[in-house]
């Protein structure tokens, strides 16, 4: 299966991503801050990363810049998971690469046709 990345501060949510997506059979990792997610993304191969945006040290745009203008990474898809809910969050999002802008408190169908979607692509 595949081996996704969850990039998220609250434990809450770390713990509830970890309950959806439970049953899928990928592999998580997790990273509490965006350095150790930047580290994490450039020494280990992902299939996906869920990015929180707003975390510690690194928020979630700018992993999800570096991801998407990095040659080597750039293909890895990308699903934005956040409290920030303006339609101008969302878009600016959209401008640094995310595949996806989903918005907290997030379904776990809509969370799970998501990584289904850009796992098969």
């Amino acid at each position: 299966m595949a081996k996704i990345l969850i990039a998220e501060d609250s434990p809450t949510d770390i713990q509830y991503l970890k309950t959806v997506l439970a049953d899928t059979g990928h592999n998580l990792s997790i990273a509490t801050d965006g350095e150790e997610a930047e580290r994490m993304i450039k020494s280990e191969p992902f299939d996906l990363v869920i990015l929180d945006v707003i975390m510690p040290k690194k928020n979630g745009f700018q992993i999800c810049r570096e991801i998407k203008k990095d040659e080597k990474l750039k293909n890895i898809p990308v699903i934005m998971l956040t409290s920030k809910i303006q339609e101008s969050d969302k878009l600016w999002g959209e401008k640094q690469g995310a595949d996806e802008y989903l918005r907290k408190p997030c379904e776990p169908i809509d969370l799970l046709l998501a990584v289904k979607r850009h796992l098969n692509k």
